[in-house]
C-alpha cells in the first residue's frame, strides 16, 4: 500500500496481505502526517463491490466524523471532518480493518483543510470520471452469513438459490461497466421488493449497496426442463408449449435426479456445468462419450473438507486453498484406498484428483441431500467455449444433457473455473480464471512499471490476453486454443470488455512472433485499423521467462530454462528445450536440445508414436526396425515407410527442439502412450508412473547426453538416452524404473547446462518456465539440485508457467522494448 500526502509520499508495505502482518508501520506514518480537521481522501484498488463505502460510513459514525464518501470511476473518495482524535483513528483504521474482500494499493490524503461544517456524513451517487478506471472484484464465494440465512427456515431468502450481500456473490461475470453499480451489472433488469431495497439503501445492512441483492419475491429464479421436452432452440417459444419446473421444487427435483444417474447441465456463475454423481462409473462414461474427452481428469465438486479428506491427502496449505474465497480446483493426490471410491472413469490412470468446494448458494442447495461429490465439469463439447447463455447451452449440450437446471440472472462475460495446486508450500496456479480474475498482477517493482497502455494477446493454446496500464497488469479469464471461430470470438469480446472496463485503449500491441497464429493476425488487422498503434513481436520463449520474471518482482538477467512442446524460434524451427540469458530488453539462446524432425507437424503431437520412431530413426538409423522391442511390435511398417520419406525428403517434418516432445517420445517407447486424447497426457502419464516406484527403488540413477559446443553455442544431444533405454528394455527394466531415471536425467541435464552457462556471466539465478515444469516430480527434483549448487531459483505462482502466463511475459518484454526504444 502507498499513503501519499499532498506533495509528500510515505512508503509502507507493498500489499493488503503485508499491510496485516505489519500494520503499526503503516498507521503511524499516516497518522503522523494528519494535521487538520478535514481531510480529503482518495483511496485506490479493489474498493467497490466489497462492502468499502458502508465501512467508511461506519467509521465516520463510531468516531463522530461528517461529509461523504462516494465510488468514482478510478476507486472511492472521501471527505470527511471532525475532531483530530477521530480523524487519526478513521484513517488507521481504513489501513488496519479494510474489509476482508478488499484490496488497497494507495491512499491520498490532503489534510489541514477548513472544515466546511458538514451535518452528517453521508454516501453520495457514483462519480462517472472519463478516463478513469478501478479494479473490479473477482467473483466470490458465498459468505458465512449467507450460507446461514440460506439454510434458516425463518429467513425470507430460505433456500434460495442467487442469495447474496456486500462480502459475496457475483461480480466479474455480471458487471458490463464501471462505476459498479446495479444498472451496469445483468442483475439490471430485477426490481428490487421494498424489503430489498430497504436492505439496499441502509448503511448499517449487510446489503447496503449490494448490487446482486435480490430475494425470491423480486430476484431471479431457477428452471428444471427436460431435455426432450425443448422442441424449439428458442427458451421463450419452447416456455409456451412447457411448464417447467421452478424455484425449490427445481432443486430438489435436481437432487433427485442427479441420485438417479442423470446429467444434469447446470447453470453457474460463469457459465454451465455439466453435473453428475462422481460414484457411478456408468453415468460417467456416459458424459466422457457425449462430451468427446476420452481421458482427459473431470474435476469434482464436495460437499466440504472432510468428504474430500476421505479420498486425498490434504496439507495445510492445501486445504487454505480449497476454503479461501476463490474456490479454484486443487489438484490432490489421491489416497490408494477408499470405501466408498470415486469412480475410475473420473480421472483415468492418475494418481491424483481434482477436487473443489461450492462456492454459490445453489452449490451448496444440491449437496443438502444425500449427494456428497458431483462431476462438475465445463458445459461444452471438448475445445470449444464454455456454454454462458440458456439458448447457446440449450442447443450445444442438448445431445448431452438429460435436463437443464437454468435461471434468467444474465452471465454478461463467461468464466471457467479457475486450477490451482500447493507447490513448496504456496499456491501455484495452472489455469487462472473464475475467483482471480479480474484481480490485477500489482507490480511492485518501480523497474517493471507499465509505462505504456498496452495489450498482450497471448499464446496460441490456452490462451488469455492482459491488458496493463501504470502498476497494473489485469489478465483474463481463461479463453482456450485459438483454433476455432467460436474460441477467436470469445478472444475479440474479451478484449473489448477490458478494454471498457479498465478504461484502457492500448496504443502497444505484443503478440507472438508465429505469422500465422490468430492472435499474430488480429494484432497485424490491429495495425490496419488504427496506424497509431505499434506492434511489438515477443519470442515465445522470451515470454515465458518474461511472465515467470514479472511473477516474481524481479527484473535482473537470469538463465531461463523454458521447457514446453511448441513454440516458434527465431530461425524458423519449433523450440521447447530452451536456455537463454534473458532479461525483460533481451535474450540470447545459449543452449538447446539438438533437433529432430516432427514427421506429420502438429499430427505427430497428437501420436507421439510418430516422435519416437524419429528419435529411434536419428539414433539407429535404418537398423532401429531390427531392434527386438516392443514398441516395433505396435509400429505400422507401412506408415513408417512414409513417414520416413517425409523426414529424408524434409515434406511437413519441421524441426524441432522441444522438451515437451523428448517426454511423449519416451512415453511411447516404452509403451504408456502412443496416441493422447489431451494435450500433455503422454508426458503426463510417464509422470504419474515414476511416482509409482516407492521411495526406496528410487535410485539415483540417470542415461546419458552429450553436451557439444562452446559457452554461447551448445547443442545437447538426448540421442544417447535412448540407446540406454533400448538396453533397460531388453533388460525388462520396470516403466517406472525407467521414467525415473529418465525425469532424473532431465533433471541433471538442467543444473550441468545451468553451471557451464553460468561460469562465464557469473549468473546465479534460474527462472523455470514452460508446460513441462507443471511436472511436479521433475520441479522438485531441479529446484533441490539447482539450490544444491548455489543457484536462486524462481518459480511460478500467481501466473501459469503454461501458455496461460504467456500474456503477461509478452506485456512486460513489450513495454521494456518501447522504453528503450
Amino acid at each position: 500500500m502507498t499513503v501519499q500526502h499532498a506533495s509528500i509520499e510515505v512508503k509502507s508495505v507493498s500489499n493488503l496481505s503485508k499491510l496485516h502482518t505489519d500494520p503499526h508501520l503503516a498507521s503511524r506514518q499516516a497518522i503522523g502526517i494528519l494535521r487538520g480537521k478535514r481531510a480529503i481522501l482518495k483511496v485506490t484498488g479493489i474498493v467497490q463491490g466489497v462492502g468499502f463505502r458502508p465501512f467508511i460510513y461506519n467509521l465516520a459514525r463510531r468516531y463522530g466524523l461528517k461529509g461523504w464518501v462516494i465510488n468514482s470511476s478510478e476507486g472511492v473518495n472521501i471527505e470527511v471532518e471532525g475532531e483530530e482524535v477521530g480523524l487519526r483513528k478513521f484513517i488507521t483504521d481504513i489501513q488496519e480493518k479494510p474489509p476482508s474482500l478488499a484490496a488497497v494499493e494507495e491512499i491520498n490524503i490532503r489534510d489541514n483543510l477548513v472544515p466546511k461544517g458538514y451535518i452528517n456524513f453521508e454516501i453520495r451517487e457514483s462519480l462517472v470520471q472519463p478516463g478513469k478506471f478501478v479494479p473490479v472484484s473477482p467473483d466470490i464465494s458465498i459468505c458465512e452469513d449467507c450460507l446461514c440465512e440460506l439454510f434458516d427456515p425463518s429467513d425470507r431468502r430460505y433456500f434460495y438459490p442467487f442469495i447474496n450481500c456486500t462480502n459475496c456473490g457475483p461480480r466479474f461475470t455480471i458487471v458490463k461497466g464501471i462505476p459498479y453499480d446495479r444498472d451496469k451489472t445483468t442483475m439490471e433488469k430485477f426490481v428490487m421488493c421494498p424489503s430489498c431495497q430497504k436492505e439496499y439503501e441502509n448503511p448499517l445492512n449487510r446489503r447496503f449497496h449490494a448490487q446482486p441483492n435480490a430475494c425470491p419475491e423480486c430476484g431471479p429464479e431457477v428452471k428444471l426442463i427436460k431435455n426432450s421436452e425443448f422442441r424449439f432452440l428458442n427458451e421463450t417459444l419452447a416456455a409456451q408449449f412447457i411448464e417447467p419446473t421452478k424455484g425449490n421444487e427445481a432443486i430438489l427435483k435436481t437432487i433427485e435426479l442427479l441420485e438417479q444417474g442423470k446429467i444434469i447441465a447446470i447453470k453457474g456463475l460463469g457459465g454451465f456445468h455439466l453435473v453428475c454423481d462422481a460414484f457411478t462409473g456408468q453415468t460417467v462414461y456416459n458424459l466422457r462419450a457425449k462430451k468427446y474427452r476420452e481421458d482427459k481428469p473431470f474435476a469434482i465438486m464436495a460437499r466440504d473438507i472432510k468428504t474430500i479428506k476421505q479420498f486425498c491427502e490434504i496439507s495445510v496449505e492445501e486445504e487454505k486453498l480449497l476454503s479461501s474465497l476463490k474456490r479454484p480446483i486443487v489438484i490432490l493426490r489421491k489416497k490408494p484406498e477408499t470405501n466408498p471410491k470415486i469412480a475410475e472413469e473420473v480421472a483415468p490412470n492418475n494418481k491424483y484428483l481434482g477436487f473443489m468446494l461450492p462456492y454459490t448458494p445453489l452449490h451448496y442447495l444440491l449437496f443438502s441431500g444425500s449427494l456428497s461429490a458431483l462431476i462438475m465439469t465445463s458445459g461444452n463439447i471438448s475445445d470449444e467455449p464454455i456454454a454462458y447463455r440458456n439458448e447457446e447451452a440449450i442447443n450445444r449440450l442438448k445431445k448431452i444433457a438429460d435436463y437443464f437446471l437454468i435461471h434468467n440472472r444474465d452471465i454478461y462475460i463467461r468464466c471457467d473455473d479457475s486450477v490451482a495446486r500447493i507447490f513448496n508450500d504456496r499456491e501455484m496456479v495452472i489455469r487462472r480464471s473464475r475467483g482471480y480474475v479480474s484481480q490485477p498482477i500489482r507490480i511492485e517493482n518501480p523497474k517493471l512499471r507499465i509505462n505504456n497502455a498496452i495489450l498482450s494477446c497471448g499464446a496460441h493454446l490456452n490462451n488469455t490476453f492482459c491488458l496493463a496500464k501504470d502498476n497494473n497488469i489485469f489478465l483474463s479469464h481463461h479463453i482456450g486454443d485459438l483454433e476455432n471461430v467460436e474460441t477467436m470470438t470469445v478472444f475479440e469480446r474479451g478484449i473489448e470488455h477490458f478494454k471498457n472496463l479498465f478504461d484502457i485503449q492500448p496504443k502497444i500491441v505484443a503478440h507472438d512472433l508465429h505469422p500465422d497464429y490468430l492472435s499474430t493476425i488480429y494484432a497485424r488487422n490491429l495495425l490496419t485499423l488504427s496506424p497509431n498503434i505499434r506492434t511489438v513481436a515477443v519470442q515465445h520463449h522470451h515470454a515465458h521467462i518474461g511472465s515467470c520474471l514479472a511473477d516474481n518482482q524481479k527484473d535482473s538477467k537470469v538463465i531461463g530454462v523454458a521447457f514446453d512442446g511448441t513454440g516458434y524460434g527465431d530461425d524458423g524451427n519449433i523450440w521447447g528445450g530452451e536456455f537463454l540469458i534473458a532479461d525483460f530488453n533481451d535474450y540470447k539462446r545459449i543452449a538447446h536440445l539438438k533437433y529432430v524432425p516432427l514427421p506429420g507437424g502438429e499430427k505427430a503431437i497428437k501420436e507421439p508414436w510418430r516422435t519416437a520412431a524419429s528419435f529411434l530413426y536419428q539414433t539407429y538409423g535404418k537398423e532401429f526396425l531390427n531392434l527386438n522391442i516392443d514398441f516395433l511390435h505396435r509400429l505400422d511398417k507401412q506408415k513408417w515407410v512414409v513417414l520416413q520419406k517425409m523426414i529424408d525428403q524434409r515434406i511437413n517434418s519441421p524441426l524441432t527442439s522441444s522438451m515437451g516432445r523428448l517426454f511423449d517420445a519416451v512415453s511411447s517407447l516404452i509403451g504408456i502412450r502412443d496416441v493422447i486424447n489431451y494435450e500433455g497426457q503422454a508426458a503426463f502419464e510417464l509422470e504419474q508412473i515414476a511416482e509409482q516406484l516407492p521411495i526406496s527403488e528410487s535410485r539415483i540413477e540417470y542415461y546419458e547426453y552429450l553436451i557439444i559446443g562452446n559457452t554461447g553455442s551448445l547443442i545437447i544431444d538426448p540421442l544417447p538416452i535412448f540407446e540406454e533405454i533400448i538396453e533397460d528394455l531388453k533388460e525388462k527394466v520396470s516403466k517406472s524404473v525407467i521414467s525415473v531415471k529418465f525425469h532424473n536425467t532431465v533433471a541433471k541435464m538442467i543444473v550441468e547446462t545451468c553451471s557451464i552457462i553460468s561460469k562465464d556471466p557469473g549468473l546465479n539465478e534460474v527462472a523455470l518456465s514452460g508446460g513441462v515444469f507443471q511436472n511436479i516430480f521433475l520441479l522438485k527434483s531441479v529446484c533441490y539440485r539447482l539450490k544444491k549448487e548455489g543457484f536462486i531459483v524462481y518459480t511460478h505462482s500467481k501466473v501459469p508457467p503454461n501458455d496461460g502466463g504467456i500474456c503477461l511475459g509478452q506485456a512486460v518484454i513489450a513495454n521494456a522494448k518501447i522504453n528503450r526504444g
